[in-house]
């Protein structure tokens, strides 16, 4: 096979705009959610062993990082823009998903200590309470994610395209 050729350098490619990726990322936290599921039937199945421990410790970087930043952008960027003119009904659609950031960092707060201890091997881990408080979390994250999706998301796309088309 002949070598190639050089080829030109180029650009890097421009960044997603922040709704994509602000999409994207519940894709990651859907399937983080599940990945919650499965370790939580692995521990009662199975105990709590090496491939527990690594999933555990996924989670928890997960949470720590692309999790709490990604509804911080959404609190930076998103919900500030709809605010500025939203009706009665959006406004409170608003104002729920802000209180479901709260919700689900307290809702952390209670479960990351349990994984973490899961993620660094240490014993005493109440299994009943770890269920509960994962059910609680997934299914208010899952809820949060459809109305943002449905609702939250694309009025935000409508209000920057207009911005966008106000600028022209």
């Amino acid at each position: 096979m002949a070598a190639k050729a050089s080829r030109p350098d180029r650009p890097a490619p421009p960044a997603l705009p922040p709704m994509e990726r602000l999409e994207q990322t519940h894709q990651q936290i859907l399937l983080m959610l599940r990945s919650l599921e499965v370790l939580m039937n692995h521990i009662e199945a199975e105990g709590v062993g090496q491939a527990a421990r690594a999933q555990a410790r996924t989670i928890c970087d997960f949470v720590a990082r692309t999790a709490r930043q990604h509804h911080l952008d959404e609190e930076c960027k998103v919900f500030p823009l709809l605010l500025r003119k939203a009706d009665d009904g959006l406004a409170r659609h608003v104002r729920r998903l802000q209180q479901d950031h709260a919700w689900l960092e307290e809702d952390w707060l209670e479960l990351g200590p349990s994984l973490e201890a899961i993620a660094e091997g240490i014993g005493g881990v109440d299994l009943h309470s770890l269920r509960a408080g994962m059910a609680t979390y997934i299914a208010l994250h899952r809820d949060h994610i459809a109305l943002e999706e449905s609702l939250i998301y694309p009025e935000a796309m409508r209000q920057l395209d207009a911005e966008l088309a106000a600028r022209r």
